[in-house]
């Protein structure tokens, strides 16, 4: 159906003349005239009487005239769902536990009137794809990694440096240990199944074990968290790494233990990508809030591959 004969109509229907109708709608009077004519056909029936005075509506009109201020009503809301400034922001954070995640929690908190919807995408790719095509409007990733240079239109800054950290078992060799400098992990087994190769995270610690030396495993399905938790806190051997904003629940009597990292700290590149072409006020609302935001740390006391 025409939304815009629907409009006429209704507009027709107010002013009772058509006359009234197209110096309202900026158009000619003729223009009323087809565009109600084109209705009236799709409709099969006749909606005006012409009189004296202007137009009537017939019992048809009157009939459908409530059910076309819904539709034109239904417009509006279809059309502001979608409308920069009018709509929810659309960020993509990798992972709802992750940092990502809560650093976005921390600006809704800050700026409770932002309308976000967080949304979960495979890695620095398909974000940039879903950027670049409209399906969300900024992503946190690490970038770029070799051989992924980001395409002109997308926009980059980096939105914060989360420290790495240990986590074991009570039994771990490691456990009673308040931090650990990445050397002391050199012999040490690190195990983590949930890296994908070719992903910028399974790039991350490919390039922070070949930099300390250290032993990353990725064998054996990846079941999720918790089972990983369950294998970790049994283990007297296996430790694996997480971020120091990862929300992790485990239960009392696994007895995990999260260590920091020190002399370097390995850091995770968060950065905020968004296409330089999004209008969206919250989009600058939250690049606001990340660049007001963020810690600096001396280089020297930490570490990040040589592409973030």
């Amino acid at each position: 159906m025409d939304t815009d004969a629907v409009r006429t109509f209704v507009t027709a229907a107010d002013t009772e003349r058509f006359q009234d109708a197209a110096a309202e709608l900026s158009v000619t009077q003729q223009a009323v005239s087809k565009r109600i004519a084109t209705l009236e056909k799709f409709l099969g029936v006749r909606l005006f009487t012409r009189t004296g005075r202007g137009a009537e509506l017939t019992i048809d009109g009157q009939a459908f005239l409530p059910h076309a201020r819904e539709l034109l009503r239904a417009e509006e809301r279809a059309v502001a769902s979608v409308r920069p400034g009018r709509r929810a922001l659309r960020v993509d954070v990798i992972g709802r536990r992750l940092g990502p995640a809560a650093l976005l929690g921390d600006f809704h908190r800050a700026n409770p009137e932002a309308e976000l919807d967080v949304v979960t995408l495979f890695d620095a790719e398909a974000a940039v794809d879903a950027i670049r095509s409209g399906t969300v409007d900024a992503s946190f990733r690490a970038v770029a990694m070799p051989g992924r240079e980001l395409p002109d239109d997308i926009g980059v800054a980096r939105a914060f440096d989360e420290p790495i950290q240990l986590l074991t078992g009570p039994a771990h060799e490691l456990a009673a240990a308040r931090a650990v400098t990445p050397a002391e992990l050199v012999g040490h087994r690190i195990w983590m199944p949930g890296l994908v190769p070719g992903t910028e995270w399974a790039a991350f610690y490919d390039d922070l074990a070949a930099a300390f030396g250290l032993t990353i495993e990725i064998t054996g399905p990846d079941f999720g968290t918790e089972p990983l938790l369950d294998t970790i806190a049994d283990s007297r051997s296996l430790a694996t790494f997480v971020g120091e904003h990862t929300r992790l629940f485990w239960p009392p009597d696994h007895d995990l233990r999260r260590i920091a990292l020190r002399d370097p700290t390995p850091v995770y590149p968060h950065s905020l990508l968004w296409h330089r072409d999004n209008p969206h006020p919250t989009l600058a609302a939250l690049r606001d809030h990340l660049r007001a935001g963020r810690v600096r740390r001396a280089d020297a006391e930490t570490w990040t591959p040589a592409w973030a």
